[in-house]
């Protein structure tokens, strides 16, 4: 196999690439100035030593210095502590911020449960999400909310979640809700506009 091959096959594990985007990708590289494709090559080989992971909700950020192991929005004194979404992704977090309609606190879980295949649960942070529940219910918390996407997959990710979190939540007040009307069947929330968000957030049952 060559390094051409190789790089594709790369770009393939890519979430959401087919061997036809990648290609294009490699391809799109070899078209690129030497400096331009250095200057890639680096950023990639120095991304682990600028963004590191949250030690609290779990998504990367880029940390001014290694002392900093919350993201700005954990570290936000501002932000609703007594409500906690819990999400599959990074880019799930970067659109609901983009959009400027939820104030509270966030979990990554790093992943789903498909539905259709065997669940792999022992990739998710599903000890972590626990944890970061009893604490934050020593911390006022209200409501978590599930924001996962509206498929099957997602809906079986949110009985996963509530399995989970069954032992965790008794003798609490603690209720779990999930993003209602706003988001059609098929929706995640990384593509959704503002206003799908706001409307998915207002109507959450």
């Amino acid at each position: 196999m060559t390094n051409l091959d190789k790089l594709i096959k790369q770009f393939e594990r890519f979430p959401g690439i087919g061997a036809r985007q990648a290609k294009r990708f490699a391809f799109h590289i070899l078209t690129l100035p030497p400096e331009e494709v250095e200057e890639l090559s680096r950023l990639i080989s120095t991304l682990p030593l600028s963004v590191t992971e949250c030690t609290r909700c779990h998504r990367f950020f880029s940390a001014h210095s290694p002392s900093h192991v919350l993201c700005n929005i954990c570290d936000d004194a501002n932000r609703d502590q007594s409500k906690l979404m819990v999400v599959e992704r990074d880019s799930d977090v970067t659109a609901l911020e983009r959009a400027g309609v939820y104030d509270g606190l966030y979990f990554v879980l790093g992943g789903t449960v498909p539905i259709l295949q065997n669940p792999n649960t022992g990739k998710l942070r599903g000890g972590a999400l626990r944890g970061a529940v009893e604490a934050a219910i020593q911390n006022h918390l209200e409501e978590i909310i599930l924001g996962f996407a509206v498929n099957p997959d997602g809906e079986n990710t949110a009985r996963f979640v509530e399995r989970l979190l069954v032992e965790t939540l008794i003798g609490t007040s603690v209720r779990i809700s999930q993003l209602g009307r706003g988001l059609s069947t098929g929706s995640e929330l990384e593509y959704a506009d503002p206003e799908t968000i706001k409307s998915a957030l207002r109507s959450r049952y």
